[in-house]
């Protein structure tokens, strides 16, 4: 049987750091184990057009690992002219929306991920973002650097974390931890804004108020931090639209995926001084290409950008995590026992309810993912899809310039109503934002 792994390359660090497991160097920790039952490891970086190795050496495996920080983009054409003996794809990690998990179905291919291996990791993340965007550190370092010294030009956009407002889009096992962790700096108020309110006692204990509105949300924070899953519900949610309701001088942390926020809308919000900060660790395509604007955008005093390559939820202790389990979803999958079932994302053509609070984001969003209370729901639907590989198949002809990140990226603009009306049924299908703690984003 053969295994294709996906992986990024870790370089000297790796060579030199055993524990960076999740790297092509040291292959999750996995090739002995597997050479030793008889099994064949391919382990890539090469992950881009027809004539990568990822592409070449596809149509083969049975098994397709790969992680959220490098992924192996599996869209729909992959899945139907490539991936001819593809049975499992795993991923090291959370979140798998590089994979299109409606074609995934079609084939009855299993998608399962390693649940909670990044929790830890992610919030503890988020709170660092805050606090370098809250107190302008980036700039101050910076300044550092260069050899200056003026106290003045740094504190004269710098703040106290207490008695700010700071809300959460998602109060599942990350955003409940940032939650958590923002109890001792005595803020004024915490927010989340999730379809699913969280219980009392978890609620009381954190002392979290729930929004329902996403706009009144947003109005009402000195700081958003984006902790949900990407699907057709949140692709594209933090738009020009809704930041015209965040408060002036707001900062924005997303350590979930790029993809729920404009890249373009955001870098003019900063630039324009409508937003104080944007900072996190996810891009819409990874790796990002140099010329993305999010890599040196900057707000009207010269700081106020925080991103980093992706890689708050691979820690050396997440990857210990997330190899150990992805070795053992195999391990199940060679062994022919069942999966855990939370680390089902979609399993036998159906989409696994892996989870308490999975909801359809259909049956609450409508008018609340969108400020435009004007359109109708499955305008609101064809609105947020933007090609997130949902039928995208049968209704758009891929474009073979593009890469395989930005066909899932592409827009859904152009199709019928009819169209749209069968994509809001199909989106019945997608999950909520936190899940009642039980959905992760890396």
């Amino acid at each position: 049987m053969k295994v294709l792994a996906v992986l990024y390359d870790g370089g000297k660090a790796a060579q030199e750091e055993p524990r960076l497991l999740g790297t092509t160097e040291n292959k999750l920790g996995i090739a002995d184990w597997l050479k030793e039952r008889g099994h064949e490891l391919i382990v890539t970086s090469d992950k881009e057009g027809p004539d990568s190795v990822f592409q070449k050496e596809l149509p083969e495996a049975e098994v397709l690992i790969t992680t959220p920080f490098h992924p192996g983009y599996l869209t729909a054409d992959l899945i139907k002219n490539k991936a001819h003996k593809l049975k499992l794809c795993i991923t090291a990690g959370v979140g798998s929306d590089h994979v299109d998990l409606n074609a995934a179905n079609e084939k009855k291919i299993t998608v399962a991920e390693v649940s909670g291996s990044n929790v830890v990791s992610v919030a503890e993340h988020v709170i660092m973002d805050i606090l370098l965007l809250v107190r302008n550190f980036v700039p101050a370092h910076e300044m550092i650097e260069r050899g200056d010294w003026n106290v003045s030009q740094i504190a004269r956009n710098a703040y106290d974390l207490e008695g700010k407002v700071v809300g959460t889009i998602g109060a599942g096992r990350i955003g409940y931890r940032v939650l958590q962790r923002l109890v001792p700096f005595n803020c004024k108020e915490l927010l989340y804004f999730d379809y699913n309110e969280l219980p009392e006692a978890d609620a009381k204990a954190v002392g979290a108020r729930r929004v329902t509105d996403i706009q009144e949300f947003v109005a009402q924070c000195d700081v958003v931090t984006v902790n949900a899953p990407l699907h057709e519900g949140t692709r594209g949610l933090i738009n020009a639209d809704l930041l015209k309701h965040f408060k002036k001088g707001a900062w924005i942390v997303n350590t979930a995926r790029g993809a729920i926020v404009d890249r373009r809308d955001i870098a003019a919000a900063l630039a324009s001084g409508h937003i104080n900060g944007y900072a996190g660790d996810v891009w819409d395509v990874q790796p990002a290409p140099k010329d993305h604007p999010w890599r040196k955008m900057k707000n009207v005093l010269g700081g106020g950008n925080g991103m980093v390559p992706h890689y708050s939820g691979t820690t050396l202790d997440a990857q210990l995590r997330y190899a150990n389990g992805a070795k053992s979803i195999l391990e199940n999958y060679l062994d022919g026992k069942p999966q855990e079932p939370g680390n089902l994302i979609v399993e036998n053509g159906q989409y696994a309810t892996r989870n308490s609070g999975r909801q359809s984001f259909t049956d609450k969003a409508g008018a609340a993912l969108k400020p435009d209370s004007q359109k109708s729901t499955t305008e609101h639907i064809g609105d947020t899809i933007k090609g997130n590989a949902d039928s995208m198949a049968s209704t758009l002809q891929p474009n073979e310039s593009k890469s395989d990140s930005q066909k899932l990226g592409d827009t859904f603009s152009g199709n019928s109503n009819e169209n749209k009306e069968s994509l809001f049924q199909q989106a019945k299908n997608a999950i909520g934002l936190g899940e009642n703690r039980t959905q992760d984003t890396h």
